[in-house]
């Protein structure tokens, strides 16, 4: 993958994740997204980190629940897919943010 297609993947992907949960978080947490890093602020407490990692082509998730994860794109997929427990990122938010959300998350 070249250093264009990860920007262009990763931005959109943090894209939608801000934009679907700004709108159904609401009052339970803050999201900020600026300069490629994705800040959620629970208002229960605990913060979510996302952001691009571009010497490696990830994207890194650190989670109050679940520690720090690193994703790659997986083209098959079509998805930010861990490194390691090969979730992909977007269940792994769905799932954890799912908990505080208006309903259910669809981040896909």
């Amino acid at each position: 993958m070249t250093e264009a297609e990860f920007e262009r993947l990763a931005t959109a992907a943090l894209t939608r994740f801000a934009e679907t949960l700004e709108r159904n978080l609401g009052a339970a947490a803050e999201v900020d997204f600026q300069g490629g890093i994705l800040t959620i602020v629970l208002d229960r407490g605990g913060t979510y980190v996302i952001n691009k990692h571009a010497p490696n082509r990830q994207i890194w998730l650190s989670s109050p629940r679940s520690g720090a994860s690193h994703y790659g794109f997986d083209a098959a997929r079509a998805a930010w897919i861990d490194t390691r427990a090969g979730r992909a990122l977007a269940d792994v938010l769905a799932e954890e943010l799912g908990e505080v959300a208006s309903g259910p998350l669809d981040l896909g």
